[in-house]
């Protein structure tokens, strides 16, 4: 009869093993969820050969870092070309707001954290997370037929038969690279910013030391999406089209808020749109972006379209200073100001590093037969928005030294020292 501390082992691992199970799939659901509705809003769910739960697929592989190949088919007298590099944002914070919670919420009920225990329960989810990587990637792949459209080059197409196709694969090797490193940088931040989930002693003194920061970088994030919520709403009931505006809501709305963000601190970023092709933006960006050469996108280009534009500088100040006070609120007592501000800057200059690597966003199409309609104009078009990342990142650097100083004032005079104000 075995034991009873080896059964309770056994049983233990098995639990352990369907709670991670449990969140994989819950993040899992919740990213194709909010992929399918924001496609289905876009009109997504009308693309022929039953193409529509293949695109979802490849959008979660696109949210968590993964790549797609495009590739185009034209026979011997057309040619295409086309790519595609985006991250949903909206479907990735969804996957990482889920999966973050399920990963620190059974850690909650343990009066000391071991590192065993912590390793073991982050490798049953890593592991399960790799075997969906895999399934999804593989899954991620399709083939639409390109129309020609009308005039020459329908009638082109009628008397050499040609029927252009394009698709999408995903790249295994590098969804699953990229989709693992998401993960961890998932389970880390979770971790960070939970302060009711127990550490074994060198990682308490990490989540002491850089978790007010990493908190306070989040809740700037967040805020930042609940007002860009709030606008969207507000210009679907005013102006129409709330079809677009959900698409946008629960496809892609970080990536016009944190790009927002980083311009109301100064930021500068470049970009283009060419062609009948775009992706759903507001209408001062887009007119920005469509001139004949690569445009400079900042709060002065933009307000010089629209005034409220300057807006966003006052927002990027005050949520800022907000995170600033955030941060010194939940900090070691006697911890000074400067090196409040010092946190503040290296935590602010990293977040708008990852703004500026995932947020940014390129696409093409082009497609010629007999040499017309030319891959570089005809049928073309490019989508593309990067921004100026070290000038950003030092911009960042200077706010939050400002920000980091100023918010622990208030903290001292709130709180009578900064770390005495607990969530």
């Amino acid at each position: 009869m075995p034991s009873g501390p080896p059964a309770a082992a056994g049983r233990a691992a098995r639990r352990g093993w369907a709670q991670a199970l449990g969140t994989v799939l819950a993040g899992l659901v919740a990213m194709g969820a909010v992929a399918a509705l924001g496609l289905w809003a876009a009109g997504a769910a009308d693309l022929p050969d039953n193409a529509f739960p293949r695109v979802v697929v490849a959008t979660v592989v696109t949210a968590v870092g993964g790549a797609l190949e495009m590739s185009g088919d034209a026979g011997d007298l057309a040619a295409t070309d086309a790519g595609l590099i985006v991250m949903p944002l909206s479907v990735t914070l969804t996957g990482a707001l889920v999966i973050g919670r399920g990963f620190v919420r059974p850690l909650r009920h343990r009066a000391v954290g071991g590192a065993g225990e912590l390793a073991g329960w982050a490798g049953r989810i890593a592991v399960l997370w790799l075997l969906a990587l895999l399934g999804t990637a593989f899954a991620a792949r399709q083939t639409f037929e390109v129309s020609l459209g009308e005039g020459l080059l329908e009638d082109l197409g009628d008397l050499f038969g040609v029927s252009p196709t394009v698709g999408f694969t995903a790249d295994v090797p590098l969804t699953v690279l990229f989709g693992l490193l998401w993960l961890a940088g998932v389970l880390v931040l979770a971790l960070l910013v939970s302060h009711r989930t127990p550490l074994p002693g060198p990682l308490l003194r990490l989540r002491t030391s850089a978790g007010p920061a990493a908190y306070a970088m989040v809740a700037l994030l967040l805020a930042c999406v609940v007002i860009g919520v709030v606008v969207a709403l507000v210009a679907a009931g005013t102006r129409g089209s709330p079809a677009d505006t959900f698409a946008v809501l629960l496809l892609g709305l970080p990536n016009l808020a944190w790009p927002a963000l980083t311009i109301g601190l100064g930021a500068t970023w470049n970009g283009r749109v060419e062609g009948p092709f775009g992706l759903p933006m507001p209408r001062v960006l887009d007119e920005v972006l469509r001139t004949p050469d690569v445009s400079t996108v900042n709060v002065g280009t933009l307000a010089e379209r629209d005034g409220r534009m300057w807006w966003l500088l006052v927002a990027a100040a005050v949520l800022v200073l907000a995170a600033g006070f955030l941060m010194a609120s939940r900090a070691p007592a006697r911890r000074p100001a400067w090196l409040h501000a010092v946190h503040l800057a290296v935590a602010l200059a990293l977040t708008v590093l990852v703004i500026g690597l995932v947020a940014r966003i390129s696409a093409h199409y082009g497609l010629s037969v007999l040499g017309i309609g030319d891959l570089g104009g005809g049928l073309s078009g490019q989508v593309f928005l990067r921004p100026r990342l070290w000038g950003a990142v030092g911009l960042a650097l200077l706010w939050g030294l400002v920000a980091g100083f100023l918010g622990a004032l208030p903290a001292r005079w709130a709180g009578g020292r900064p770390g005495r104000v607990r969530s």
